[in-house]
């Protein structure tokens, strides 16, 4: 991954972890051991969802990127129902909280694309890539016949 890919990578990641370690802490106060367990458990679903996502839109932006848009339109509509049937099979669960796992499910997911968002808007990455064969040292002025 490029540089650019991992810092936005952990931009994202790092705030849905620090939201996720609160809503364990908020879950394990309301509901118990289970209830921390089933925070945490969210926590993870939504950094493995989205870091997976995220990488295949890079890799798509790297490719074919004349499908860049349609791709991320795709693929967050594919997380969302993915996370909505994670939610429903794990609705009757004992092993964890469902209600925490949820909640905590629901905020780590805005958590990730408020992040990621951002991290986006600060990134300084280059719409056109620069031509590699070529350096600035060894190009000449060329006349345009426009006088500036």
């Amino acid at each position: 991954m490029p540089s650019n890919d991992v810092r936005i990578l952990a931009q994202a990641a790092v705030p849905t972890v620090a939201v996720g370690a609160i809503a364990a802490v908020v879950s394990g106060v309301v509901a118990g051991g289970k209830g921390a367990i089933g925070a945490g458990v969210a926590t993870l679903v939504v950094i493995l969802f989205m870091g997976l996502g995220l990488y295949v839109l890079q890799r798509t932006a790297k490719s074919l990127p004349h499908l860049f848009q349609a791709m991320g339109l795709m693929l967050y509509a594919a997380q969302i129902l993915l996370l909505f049937i994670f939610m429903a099979a794990f609705k009757n669960t004992t092993l964890f909280n469902p209600r925490a796992f949820a909640a905590s499910l629901l905020v780590g997911t805005l958590a990730w694309i408020g992040a990621q968002a951002r991290a986006h808007m600060k990134a300084k990455i280059l719409y056109v890539e620069p031509d590699p064969s070529t350096s600035v040292k060894d190009e000449q002025p060329h006349k345009s016949g426009h006088s500036s």
